[in-house]
């Protein structure tokens, strides 16, 4: 059966979070999805460590620290969260309400739609480069699903970050030979892992390479190398039989870019009165909307969510009249916060 809810929240970063507490006030219910396998969006995919200043009341905030807060704030409220799956079908009924299904085979029938994705779902950054296409399929990988795959071959490892050398380190124990490619000589990695690839490469376990990848190079349909270009500007062919790619993470609207929303670059135009789309009940609020004066900020997100909730309970229930209550003073919401006889 599909899953009844007031509003199916697409994307679980700190706005569509903060989204399912101002519903919460207004006794609203709220379903979560987000194509990643964890909810915090760019904070804790991206940079779970990265400090955060500009959050009231928090001098200084870790991006990971503020996705559990914002955890703990919305417990009250006990959203469904759907992970590791993207909104696939998108449907307004004859009824007004809306049939939306995910890539999970996961349905809600739900009254609104809240997107709230960021800059879109997050996708593996590609390789692109001339002579790909002329190589047999599952030579490339953007993850690592079977470890053992890899024993005994010639990998070539691209990237910097802490991925490409947490997984250089590991399949070095496995694999025939390690080449690793970034394009300069420094990396982003954890500085723990920094050093394990230097002694690694020290010993002759890997070989480290900088440069740009300029093509692929193959015979036959198999894979031979890469042909990279150096910092001095100098070409060179680098053997291997098997690519892996960690480039981190490109945002992409996915199927939302086909939803017949009135978009702007790529960004979803709303009115900032209630951050309603061109759809009548689907809204939109956080990086991924756009109107005159937008700032992409968490701030700003915010307070589009508090907005947009209110709309969503005027488009749910239009004959109620809305009263503008206070956490601090008003009963209904410490009953709704669980904080009965607390200070709130």
């Amino acid at each position: 059966m599909p899953i009844q809810t007031d509003a199916v929240i697409i994307g679980a970063g700190p706005v569509g979070l903060f989204q399912v507490f101002e519903l919460g006030l207004l006794d609203l219910k709220a379903e979560l999805v987000d194509s990643l396998p964890q909810v915090g969006g760019q904070c804790s995919e991206l940079y779970p460590e990265k400090p955060i200043y500009d959050i009231p009341a928090y001098p200084v905030i870790g991006a990971q620290e503020l996705i559990d807060q914002l955890m703990e704030q919305i417990a009250p409220f006990s959203p469904g969260i759907h992970l590791k799956q993207q909104v696939q079908r998108f449907e307004k009924r004859d009824d007004g309400r809306f049939t939306v299904v995910t890539t999970a085979g996961t349905e809600f029938d739900a009254g609104t739609v809240i997107i709230a994705g960021g800059l879109g779902s997050f996708l593996p950054r590609k390789l692109k480069a001339k002579g790909l296409d002329e190589i047999e399929a599952g030579l490339v990988h953007y993850k690592v699903t079977d470890r053992e795959r890899f024993r005994g071959k010639r990998l070539l490892i691209l990237g910097g970050g802490d991925s490409a050398l947490d997984w250089t380190v590991d399949l070095a124990e496995i694999a025939q030979s390690i080449d690793l490619i970034h394009r300069r000589p420094e990396y982003r990695g954890a500085p723990a892992s920094v050093a394990k690839v230097k002694a690694l490469a020290g010993t002759g376990k890997i070989r480290e390479h900088q440069g740009l990848i300029m093509q692929v190079v193959s015979e036959d349909g198999r894979l031979q190398g890469l042909e990279i270009m150096d910092l001095d500007k100098n070409k060179r062919v680098v053997e291997g039989e098997e690519i892996l790619v960690f480039w981190g993470l490109a945002p992409d609207l996915g199927p939302i870019a086909d939803w017949d929303l009135e978009l702007e670059k790529k960004q979803i135009q709303v009115d900032t009165e209630k951050f309603q789309t061109s759809i009548e009940g689907v809204f939109a609020i956080g990086d991924i909307n756009t109107y005159p004066g937008k700032k992409k900020l968490i701030l700003s997100g915010f307070h589009e969510a508090a907005l947009a909730a209110f709309a969503v309970q005027k488009h749910l229930h239009p004959e109620q009249r809305q009263f503008l209550q206070y956490t601090t003073t008003s009963p209904i919401m410490h009953k709704r916060l669980g904080v009965d006889g607390k200070s709130a």
